[in-house]
């Protein structure tokens, strides 16, 4: 009989950095993990010898079930879908303290949004925990020659070197300190002057807030939306520094919930900011505001 407390104490932080990482959802990856423990006396765990490559498994399948029936709400989804912010501050963070590398970056899960669920799998169980491709075929269900094949197709896809990029992510401070001055003099001139030429913004409302459906291309365009709204007082409210992803970026607090979070991809080598990610899909952000009302 295993114990249920301990293996939830030790497993509990890396199956939800996978679940994150697989439905880049915060509140669906909770909910993952604690599905799976609340039926772990139920299962058959006497004969397993490897138990942390079982939990693994377990959770990665099921992720991708929900993935799976998720795919329609994908295809009508108003605008952008962009991952759920992960806020991390005085050990606020879901499941604990998330194991934390360029793979739990943002940048990172919107480039696995680019890939199928299936191809989401295999990258995440060889690229990101670092499994050999018999043991992510047998998590899978599938051949060592398929597997392999799916992993070949998944690093064409997101650009293999880009992936390496993201690695060193980059000092997004300066950004964070320009952003604020900017909102205060409604000028986002000196902003995007840390943007390089071809930067995109990309924001989600998800049809519930206001939104850029289509992203902006260019520093220009995007300090002539930021200036805009910023004239409308969308920008409005107390903005407050935190890590985002586990890099610096921004929330805005109105009426002490989480209106609207920006953070940044830095780009390779350079301390500016090649993509600007705007999210105010109020579903999205009901993690930060529970973080916020435990540390204010």
């Amino acid at each position: 009989m295993i114990d249920i407390e301990m293996v939830y104490r030790t497993y509990k932080q890396l199956l939800f950095t996978v679940a994150y990482r697989m439905l880049g959802s915060v509140s669906e990856a909770e909910d993952m993990v604690q599905d799976l423990f609340a039926s772990l006396p139920t299962m058959d765990t006497e004969n397993i010898s490897n138990l942390k490559a079982y939990l693994v498994k377990i959770i990665t399948n099921r992720c991708l079930n929900v993935l799976k029936s998720a795919r329609k709400q994908r295809e009508v989804y108003v605008g952008a879908w962009l991952p759920e912010p992960l806020i991390m501050a005085n050990n606020a963070d879901p499941m604990g303290q998330v194991v934390q590398d360029e793979t739990i970056s943002y940048a990172f899960l919107v480039l696995l949004q680019e890939l199928s669920a299936v191809e989401r799998a295999v990258f995440v169980l060889r690229e990101v925990l670092g499994y050999e491709y018999n043991e992510v075929a047998d998590m899978l269900h599938k051949t060592e020659t398929n597997c392999r094949k799916i992993y070949s197709r998944a690093k064409v896809k997101i650009n293999q070197d880009h992936v390496q990029n993201l690695g060193e992510l980059g000092d997004s401070q300066p950004l964070v300190q320009k952003f604020l001055r900017a909102v205060q003099t409604g000028n986002f001139q000196d902003f995007v002057a840390l943007l390089t030429e071809d930067a995109v913004l990309v924001s989600d409302g998800g049809g519930k807030r206001r939104a850029a459906i289509k992203s902006i291309f260019g520093k220009q365009r995007i300090q002539a939306f930021f200036e805009g709204i910023a004239g409308k007082g969308s920008l409005q409210g107390q903005w407050r520094p935190f890590l985002i992803n586990g890099q610096a970026g921004l929330v805005l607090v109105k009426d002490e919930k989480a209106d609207m979070v920006i953070c940044f991809e830095m780009e390779h080598h350079h301390q500016r900011a090649n993509h600007v990610y705007k999210v105010v899909n109020p579903d999205k952000l009901q993690h930060i505001s529970s973080v916020l009302s435990q540390i204010s």
